[in-house]
């Protein structure tokens, strides 16, 4: 395995753990969970339940439960990674290649390439972010022992709807990944070459031997950039990947089983997609909760949890990577890595 495999690999699991805590509270919010509102009693003619049913009982808050859900994204990641990078460094490559620098400085000088080749890296992680969020996302919102876990949420999953099931919501994931990944590296490489550019070096350029004050701080603007981009795509990803868990929940206050809403048959999963769980229409229904602030709720805790995760992981990244041999010299990467700007994993887009 190549080195910006591991490097990514490493940083993206420490970036997990450090990052669950306050991922935990943005699913929840995005979700539009209350754990203070007890669940609403049926009324003769209820109204359709939204994702903004306070109906899942919210587990007592202990430490432990803020490492809920970490399980998928540590194995998961692993093959994202792999994704990512490869993808992201053979595009960003044969871009440059086709496409020369107007500064004629070679690899990772042109930001516009920089994003389409992130772009590219992200919609190629499709295949594996989108069950990893699915599994994540509703283990953390899950009120079940029977389902409190990864692995028992997997295997339910696909026992019930096959393969297919860990792919719900995946069109809007591709999307969030690929516009995400996009400004992720892009934020990250015009961050440095600020700081390279205000500490009076070549802002065409990272400088060389970049501190980790630096590293730091564009590691986090870039993960703030990154979510202020995508935050709309991601609230709608979380409802349409927990609304049927949501449903199911309303089910079980009324006098039905809880587990019915991991995920529901496949006839009845048609009909409810078709009825008001796929994105657009997800979309819709938020909008009517109250305009554009649905949209952005949890953003707050997004942006610290960005800042804070995406600063440690760049930094870990930067350093292993430095270990193996294959960090940057004057902005480039060491010759023969293959490596482009130097990426880092952007944990936990969910």
């Amino acid at each position: 395995m190549s080195a910006d495999f591991w490097a990514g690999y490493i940083s993206g699991a420490v970036g997990i753990i450090i990052g669950n805590p306050l991922d935990v509270l943005k699913v929840k919010l995005q979700a539009g969970l209350s754990s203070s509102s007890p669940p609403s009693s049926p009324s003769p003619s209820p109204s359709p339940p939204t994702p903004t049913t306070p109906a899942i009982k919210t587990k007592l808050i202990t430490p432990s439960s803020f490492l809920t859900g970490t399980a998928a994204p540590v194995l998961g990641y692993g093959a994202l990674n792999a994704l990512l990078f490869v993808s992201y460094n053979r595009t960003e490559s044969t871009l440059n290649n086709l496409l020369s620098s107007p500064s004629g400085t070679g690899t990772g000088s042109n930001l516009w390439t920089t994003w389409l080749a992130g772009a590219v890296g992200g919609l190629a992680t499709w295949v594996v972010s989108t069950p990893t969020e699915l599994v994540k996302c509703r283990v953390q919102l899950s009120s079940s022992s029977s389902s409190s876990s990864s692995w028992s949420t997997t295997t339910q999953i696909l026992r019930d709807n096959g393969v297919r099931g860990l792919y719900h919501g995946g069109g809007i994931t591709a999307l969030r990944d690929s516009v995400g990944y996009g400004f992720y590296f892009w934020g990250y490489e015009l961050a440095r070459r600020c700081y390279s550019s205000f500490s009076g070096g070549d802002g065409n350029k990272a400088g060389s031997g970049s501190s980790t004050a630096e590293i730091l701080l564009c590691g986090g603007i870039a993960g703030i950039v990154t979510w202020a981009s995508i935050f709309p795509l991601d609230v709608i990803k979380t409802r349409v990947q927990t609304r049927d868990l949501v449903l199911g929940s309303v089910a079980a206050a009324q006098g039905g089983t809880e587990r019915e809403g991991l995920l529901p048959p496949p006839t009845t999963r048609k009909q409810k997609m078709g009825g008001g769980g796929g994105a657009w229409e997800v979309a819709r229904m938020t909008w009517a909760e109250g305009g554009i602030r649905p949209f952005f709720k949890g953003l707050g805790v997004c942006s610290l949890r960005a800042f804070v995760v995406n600063a440690v992981q760049w930094a870990v990244y930067e350093w292993i990577m430095m270990e193996l041999g294959q960090g940057r010299k004057d902005g480039k990467p060491v010759a023969g890595t293959g490596a482009g700007t130097g990426t880092g994993e952007m944990v936990g887009l969910g």
